[in-house]
Parts: structure tokens; sequence; C-alpha cells
């Protein structure tokens, strides 16, 4: 057993490992963050995506002992004090939700984009999302979705939602 500090949502924590337990179970398991999804197992549907230093990574092909130190997001830190975040509202609001399992990553893919580009075009969110998988929605109201949060982004200010 291994002992790592963790910064998950803007809180700090302290974990028993085994060496060999991926990101995605210490989140799921340990942490009872379970909005983190696990679908293919293998980095290919983005299921499990979450935001660790400003990039988006797959947790299901990151190890837990490599997350040590690092700032990590996962969807239940996106909401803000005032509650949904813009995109979360954008999300519901363009009926880019159908069965949800794919809307976590979804949700944090088009953050780290529009937390580094608040005007991206079609083709910019396209590229954001393209390590997400959806087998619901055909992917046209989910780029509506992002585009339509990137407006109120730029209305309501940078709102990074922790």
């Amino acid at each position: 057993m291994k002992k790592i500090n963790l910064k998950v949502n803007g809180v700090d924590y302290s974990v028993e490992i085994e060496e060999d337990v991926r990101l995605l179970d210490v989140l799921r398991n340990q942490l009872r963050l379970t909005g983190t999804k696990e679908g293919c197992g293998e980095g290919e549907c983005g299921a499990c995506t979450i935001i660790m230093d400003g990039v988006t990574v797959n947790s299901c092909m990151v190890m837990a002992f490599q997350a040590e130190g690092k700032e990590i997001i996962t969807i239940e830190g996106m909401a803000t004090k005032s509650g949904l975040h813009p995109i979360q509202r954008a999300f519901l609001e363009e009926g880019a939700v159908q069965c949800g399992f794919c809307i976590p990553g979804m949700v944090l893919s088009a953050k780290a984009l529009l937390d580094k580009n608040l005007t991206p075009n079609r083709e910019e969110i396209r590229e954001a999302i393209s390590g997400n998988l959806c087998r619901c929605t055909g992917y046209n109201k989910i780029v509506d979705a992002i585009d339509k949060a990137s407006k109120y982004m730029g209305k309501e200010g940078d709102v990074n939602g922790i």
C-alpha cells in the first residue's frame, strides 16, 4: 500500500492505494465520485474523462500514483455556487443529454476547450470532443450546447466551476 495526496474538485484527499490501481477506481470507489464512468477501460470512449492540471485525460489510463499532487476536476466539481455550470445548463437546454453515460466526459471536454478558447468554431468544438463517444445524440446537439455555453460564459465572465 502507498499513500498519495490528491486535490479533487478543490478538496485535498490523502488515500492509500495499491500500486496497480487506476485513478478511475480511486475516484469512484474510494472517493465515491461516481459521475466519472467506466466505458471501455481502454481509453477509447471518453466516458471516464476528467481534467487533470487543465488537460483532459482518460482516468482509466492513468495510474493513481501518477495523479499525486495534480489538480483534478470531475463532473462533481462543475457546479457553481449559483447552481449548474453554464456548460451543464446549455447541455440541458439544447437537449444534448440523452442516456447521460457520456455526458460527464463531454462536459469536461467542453470545459477544457472553453477554458482555453471561449469562442471556438464548430470544427474546434468537434475536435475537442473527438475523444468522447456518444451513441444517443449524433453529436449535433452536443456541439450546439457547447456553442451556446461559450456564449453564456462570455456574458457571465470566467466561470471555472470550483
